[in-house]
């Protein structure tokens, strides 16, 4: 009897063996979030668990390396929380079973905002990533008297410079492929803001009182509102108008003047800059990739109020973020999904003159 189980499991191992490979799933859409508090739904939520409960992310997903982020639906879309950081986006995307060529990746999570562009609540729409990690620092009470701050490139001579060497941080042809600034698909940002700007946004009555109080800043004093603008980021947590200043310039000095600061966090530069080094494996497409933040606090006091009391003041400002995070995105995954036939091949995209979309001019300092 147990020379017939050998035999027959020797026999299902050599018909295994001769069975073509099985095929890997196409993701269409991922939508990722950098953390969660609590449970992934039913409690107070998060980055991720608006879109688990509305998306209906029901079925989890095991992941080798990558233990209980990944989350599906349906329709298609999968959901990633980066509970481990870049261990666990690496981990879906290296997994056999998935194939990520023709994936569209929606990078989310809340932010600080510059109140001189939007008010918190806020989406923003990035066309450029841009890390504010490595650079020369010098104490702003020991810099030259006419330095803004002590907040330089590395490689160059004093703040708002670009370094001597163009090459410095690798080999380069424009500045907006230099590795402080990631380039993202701008025709793809503008037809995802196209669709949603006109999206239904939530308030709440304590931020409309505290926008009262940013007098002389016509933006911050905004209900919450869906527009185009970068990502800076920091693993600092920044606070104050002198830093303020420095990330304003620092987006546009990267960006060769045409970036707009708008939103900063701490993790945004180090996604980016995984997610091009697979794309430089041939794992994703690079131009699939979209970032859109929602503002849950200001990065400097309104006037009036010290630095320090209004350093890490959220308030409510993280619930509406994560709220209109999922309502400004959400249109956007639903229509690729509706239309992956049309989606799969060619990348949606929206010039930068069509008369639809109506987009922010980073011409000239911001008024103070």
């Amino acid at each position: 009897m147990k020379r017939h189980l050998v035999w027959g499991y020797v026999a299902l191992a050599v018909i295994g063996l001769s069975l073509p490979a099985r095929a890997a799933e196409e993701v269409r859409a991922v939508v990722v979030a950098n953390w969660e508090n609590g449970a992934d739904r039913g409690d107070a939520p998060g980055e991720y668990q608006d879109w688990v409960e509305r998306a209906h992310l029901d079925t989890k997903i095991a992941v080798r390396g990558a233990p209980d982020v990944v989350r599906r639906n349906r329709a298609g879309l999968y959901g990633v929380v980066l509970r481990h950081g870049v261990t666990d986006l690496a981990a879906f995307v290296l997994d056999p079973r998935f194939d990520f060529h023709h994936t569209y990746w929606l990078f989310t999570g809340i932010s600080g905002i510059d109140p001189h562009a939007a008010s918190v609540g806020s989406v923003a729409w990035a066309r450029w990533v841009v890390d504010g990690d490595a650079l020369r620092e010098i104490d702003d009470r020991d810099i030259p008297k006419d330095w803004p701050y002590g907040l330089y490139a590395i490689g160059a001579s004093r703040p708002d410079m670009l370094p001597a060497n163009p090459n410095h941080y690798g080999s380069v042809t424009d500045v907006a492929e230099l590795t402080k600034a990631y380039p993202l698909n701008q025709g793809l940002a503008r037809w995802a803001f196209a669709i949603s700007r006109k999206a239904v946004l939530a308030d709440d009555p304590d931020i409309a009182a505290r926008r009262r109080a940013w007098t002389g800043f016509p933006q911050a004093q905004r209900p919450p509102f869906v527009l185009m603008g970068e990502t800076l980021g920091a693993e600092r947590y920044w606070h104050g108008a002198g830093r303020n200043l420095w990330a304003e310039n620092w987006v546009k000095l990267w960006t060769g003047g045409r970036g707009l600061f708008v939103m900063t966090n701490e993790e945004s530069q180090t996604y980016q800059r995984e997610m091009r080094t697979l794309a430089s494996l041939g794992f994703v497409d690079a131009s699939r990739i979209m970032v859109l933040r929602s503002g849950s606090n200001f990065a400097l006091p309104p006037p009036g109020v010290p630095v320090t009391q209004s350093m890490g003041d959220e308030g409510p400002g993280q619930a509406v973020a994560f709220d209109n995070n999922e309502r400004a995105g959400a249109p956007v995954l639903t229509e690729i999904l509706s239309h992956w036939d049309r989606y799969r091949d060619r990348v949606p995209s929206i010039g930068p003159d069509d008369p639809g979309v109506s987009l922010p001019r980073p011409i000239g300092p911001y008024p103070r």
